[in-house]
C-alpha cells in the first residue's frame, strides 16, 4: 500500500464516525447496511459536484434540489450539515488532497525543490477546486474534524521527512515535530485566508509561502537543530543601506 493510501486509511480510522451501525450475522441486515454505505456515499458524490456549482455556502436544501432528491433524503443518511461536510471532506483529502501532497513529499529530489513543489502542489489543488476547499477545508474549526486530523496527519509525514533530512545532516531532531506542525498550520491558515480572497495569483501566493518555509529550514540547519545554537547566532537582518 503506498503512502497516501496508508495516510488516508489511518484518517477513516480515526475520524469518520461509521455512518450505519456494525453489520450483524443476518444476511438481510447486512445488505441493507451495504445499501446505505452505497447511498451514502452517492449522496457525497452528489454534494461535491453541488458545492462545486453552487458554492461553499449552499445550504441542505439547495444541495438536494441539485442532487435532485428531497432534504429529507439527506438527513436519512447524514445527521446535519456538520456530518455531510465531514463526509464530503474525507472524499476531498482521499480523493485529491493527500495523493498530491504525498506523491510531492517522497520525490527524490533536492531540498529546495521539494520544500516549494509540496507547497505549489497544496496551493493549485486549492485554487482549481475552491468551493470544495472552502466547503470541507475551511470550514470553522469546531465543524471539521477530518480536515483538523487530515493536517495532522500531513504534518506527522512532514515530520518524518524533516527527521530523515536532518539526520542525515548531523543536525538535532528533536524539533522536527514543533517545525512540521507549525510549517502546515502557518500555510493551511494563509491559504485559507486568500481562498476567500485571492488577491494574488496561486503562483505568487507558493513562491511567497516558499520563501517563509525555506528560510526557516535555512536557519535550522543552519544551527544544527540546536536552538540554543540559533540564539547564540540568530542570521543576521542585511544592514539598512543609507
Amino acid at each position: 500500500m503506498n503512502a497516501a493510501a496508508t495516510l488516508t486509511r489511518e484518517l477513516e480510522q480515526r475520524v469518520l464516525t461509521p455512518a450505519v451501525e456494525a453489520v450483524a450475522s443476518d444476511g438481510r441486515k447486512q445488505r441493507w447496511e451495504k445499501h446505505k454505505l452505497d447511498r451514502r456515499a452517492e449522496l457525497t458524490a452528489g454534494t461535491v459536484e453541488a458545492v462545486r456549482v453552487l458554492g461553499p455556502d449552499a445550504g441542505m436544501d439547495d444541495i438536494a434540489r441539485h442532487i435532485g432528491v428531497s432534504k429529507t433524503v439527506l438527513y436519512r443518511y447524514f445527521t446535519d450539515k456538520n456530518d455531510l461536510a465531514a463526509a464530503v471532506t474525507l472524499t476531498y483529502v482521499e480523493s485529491t488532497i493527500m495523493p498530491r501532497l504525498i506523491e510531492a513529499l517522497s520525490g527524490d529530489i533536492g531540498d529546495y525543490r521539494l520544500v516549494r513543489a509540496v507547497i505549489s502542489v497544496y496551493v493549485e489543488t486549492v485554487s482549481s477546486d475552491p468551493n470544495v476547499y472552502r466547503f470541507t477545508m475551511a470550514r470553522p474549526s469546531g465543524s471539521r474534524p477530518v480536515a483538523a486530523e487530515a493536517e495532522k496527519i500531513f504534518a506527522g509525514a512532514l515530520e518524518s521527512t524533516l527527521e530523515a533530512r536532518l539526520a542525515a545532516r548531523g543536525a538535532q531532531t528533536g524539533g522536527a515535530r514543533t517545525w512540521a506542525r507549525a510549517m502546515v498550520g502557518a500555510i493551511t491558515l494563509a491559504v485559507e485566508e486568500w481562498i476567500a480572497v485571492p488577491d494574488r495569483t496561486s503562483h505568487d501566493m507558493a513562491e511567497e509561502l516558499t520563501m517563509l518555509v525555506w528560510s526557516g529550514l535555512v536557519g535550522i540547519v543552519g544551527a544544527g537543530g540546536d536552538p540554543e545554537r540559533f540564539a547564540a547566532d540568530p542570521p543576521k537582518f542585511p544592514p539598512i543601506e543609507d
